[in-house]
């Protein structure tokens, strides 16, 4: 995804998912070799772009990195996904009010948007990003 699609994404959809592991490099062999991924460091160590044998995204942006620890000892188990909102802010409101727990303050990304990490009632993890290209 360039910086001039951020501003087409659609509040609602999944825009993102991430694979979280606790071995990079096996978790790549193996993805590479069930589906044919291929891998583009971005970013932070231990953390790439997911790639079809095409060199295309797989849908949404994906990634591959190594395991998340949230605040409170949360460890992220299974594929991450971050959910395309219009505000932030607004989104942290309404999972407080409705039994859910922010993990992650909201955060800006230049070039990219806010990001925010919650706790649903479950405790399952998800991601809440308002893509703003201009965001800094």
């Amino acid at each position: 995804m360039s910086t001039d699609d951020i501003d087409h994404i659609h509040p609602g959809t999944v825009a993102h998912f991430a694979i979280n592991a606790d071995d990079v490099g096996a978790s790549q062999t193996f993805y590479a070799r069930c589906f044919g991924w291929t891998y583009a460091p971005v970013g932070p160590p231990e953390f790439f772009h997911v790639l079809t044998a095409e060199g295309q995204q797989p849908g949404p942006i994906g990634a591959l990195q190594g395991r998340r620890n949230f605040a409170g000892g949360v460890k992220v188990a299974g594929f991450e996904c971050t959910v395309a909102v219009s505000d932030v802010d607004a989104v942290a409101s309404a999972a407080q009010a409705n039994g859910g727990r922010i993990l992650m303050e909201p955060t800006t990304l230049m070039g990219v948007g806010h990001l925010i990490w919650l706790a649903d009632p479950s405790g399952n993890v998800v991601g809440a990003m308002q893509y703003d290209s201009k965001a800094e």
